[in-house]
């Protein structure tokens, strides 16, 4: 028995370093730090960036989320650049490793690195940033897998659980053990394992740019929104999992229980030949069907030109038992109905109309459309260290 276990950890093992090999001869890993430049709008405008050293001599890599503009990225490049890019860097943080090693005389072989959530929004939530984001991610597990000695997010929002809980199923176990959430003593933490003369001056320590620059912009790169100019596209194509045929006069109703303070229901849809009516509205009984008339309205109906582009929104609600309309300031109160003695909740009906000639549908995927839940707990406010 454990001879056969033998053979077949060496088998996999051999397999994994046959396609590692592959990726890398495909991807050109060897010369992409040398070879390969990133289109300027990915150079300009993806943020992030390698600055210091952690107490253990490894390097810094540091994500800044908030101005980050993930549609105007994805209709500016590639999803192939996008990836390419990440590639490099991997190399790049790679060869600093190996000249750490050189320089400490000893092994270094992982990096660190820090994640800024501040300004985290519903538009980093966009589908097709997601999946590519997926991509990514399985990309680093299959192909670099050593290479992350240590996750710090700092700055959390309270959506940062839903983001998280849209990625974390492509990370390992070990991989997702070494990320850590901080909360409002994040300076304190990071100090513990950074020197303040490698941590910049605007996160807790003393590193800035030789003009005194506290954000060391000539390491770390803070993006912003991409302008117009670099666009190379109108739109991103979105796979849907689901087509429905509307005819004339009728309409498809899609319903989902919101159940906590801070849910968000996503949705996005492209229409075929014409133009569609979509509102979401407030039901007060659960399971029946009821008209647009008979629910209250939350998103009004209004007509969208889906097929020319796709249309996405979303909803949240802020308090338990209410909900806030994102096109509309009205506030109202969730029905009685409950999914459990002590928990009341409310049913979000998604109402598509069309009035002209029978068209086609596309609502996204379960995953965008689906409610999740949001922890208020888990927010910048917490005073110690979370783990997810």
């Amino acid at each position: 028995m454990f001879f056969h276990y033998f053979l077949l950890s060496m088998t996999t093992s051999c397999c994994a370093g046959s396609e590692h090999l592959d990726f890398r001869k495909h991807m050109k890993a060897d010369t992409i730090t040398t070879e390969w430049q990133p289109p300027e709008v990915i150079e300009k405008y993806l943020s992030g960036g390698m600055c210091g050293f952690d107490r253990e001599g490894s390097p810094i890599w540091w994500d800044v989320i908030g101005p980050v503009d993930p549609k105007g990225l994805f209709l500016s490049a590639s999803k192939q650049d996008f990836i390419k890019s990440k590639i490099r860097d991997c190399e790049m943080l790679q060869k600093e490793c190996d000249l750490q090693s050189e320089r400490l005389g000893r092994h270094v072989e992982a990096i660190t690195m820090i994640y800024d959530c501040e300004g985290l929004g519903l538009k980093h939530l966009w589908k097709p940033a997601i999946e590519t984001y997926g991509e990514i991610l399985t990309m680093f597990e299959d192909n670099y897998p050593e290479g992350l000695k240590r996750l710090f997010v700092i700055k959390a929002p309270k959506l940062f659980p839903v983001a998280y809980n849209l990625v974390k199923h492509f990370l390992s176990e070990i991989t997702r053990n070494k990320i850590i959430v901080l909360g409002a003593n994040w300076q304190e933490v990071l100090l513990n394992y950074i020197d303040p003369e490698q941590l910049p001056a605007a996160y807790g320590g003393k590193l800035t740019d030789p003009d005194g620059d506290s954000r060391c912009r000539t390491k770390i790169h803070y993006a912003g929104t991409v302008p117009t100019s670099y666009y190379v596209r109108e739109s991103v194509k979105v796979d849907y999992e689901q087509c429905l045929t509307v005819s004339r006069g009728s309409s498809q109703q899609l319903e989902y229980e919101i159940l906590f303070p801070g849910c968000v229901l996503r949705w996005q849809f492209s229409s075929d030949g014409a133009d569609i009516g979509f509102g979401v509205f407030m039901k007060g009984k659960i399971g029946e069907r009821q008209n647009a008339g008979q629910m209250q309205e939350v998103v009004p109906s209004q007509r969208y030109n889906a097929h020319l582009v796709p249309e996405d929104g979303s909803l949240t609600c802020s308090e338990p038992g209410m909900c806030c309309g994102s096109t509309t300031p009205t506030v109202f109160s969730s029905p009685n109905a409950s999914a459990s003695p002590s928990r009341s909740c409310s049913q979000a009906n998604l109402s598509l109309r069309k009035n002209g000639p029978a068209h086609k549908w596309r609502p996204a995927t379960n995953r965008s459309l689906r409610i999740t839940r949001v922890d208020q707990n888990l927010g910048p406010a917490a005073n110690c260290d979370r783990r997810y």
